[in-house]
């Protein structure tokens, strides 16, 4: 499996709205090799708020697949043209192999 991680820092009190965002239906779950979408928030008392999406894929190929997509490309040429939210301080990206899963007290290597 593999993982994108999206770190993303906002304004305090603007984490809910990354995250009605995020959590909306959109072509990504009906792409092949799609498994899932988490969306975390860091918890803090005051200040800046951290967003971060696990999106998990069945392989780094399917993953491929969806970045080099027409519709993937498409909904980013669209957001081109509207400006970047000024609450969004910064977004951090990252991309992750799973190497193992523990389930319900199991462990599990991860397939390559």
């Amino acid at each position: 499996m593999f993982v994108q991680m999206r770190k993303i820092t906002v304004a305090e009190g603007f984490a809910d709205q990354v995250v009605e965002r995020f959590q909306k239906p959109g072509i990504i779950e009906q792409q092949e090799g799609f498994v899932d979408l988490k969306i975390l928030v860091k918890k803090t008392r005051r200040g800046d708020e951290e967003v971060v999406l696990l999106i998990t894929w069945e392989s780094e190929e399917h993953w491929k697949k969806w970045e080099k997509s027409d519709a993937h490309i498409a909904g980013h040429k669209a957001k081109r043209n509207e400006p970047k939210p000024e609450f969004i301080l910064h977004v951090e990206v990252g991309h992750y192999e799973v190497k193992a899963v523990k389930q319900g007290g199991q462990s599990a290597a991860a397939e390559d």
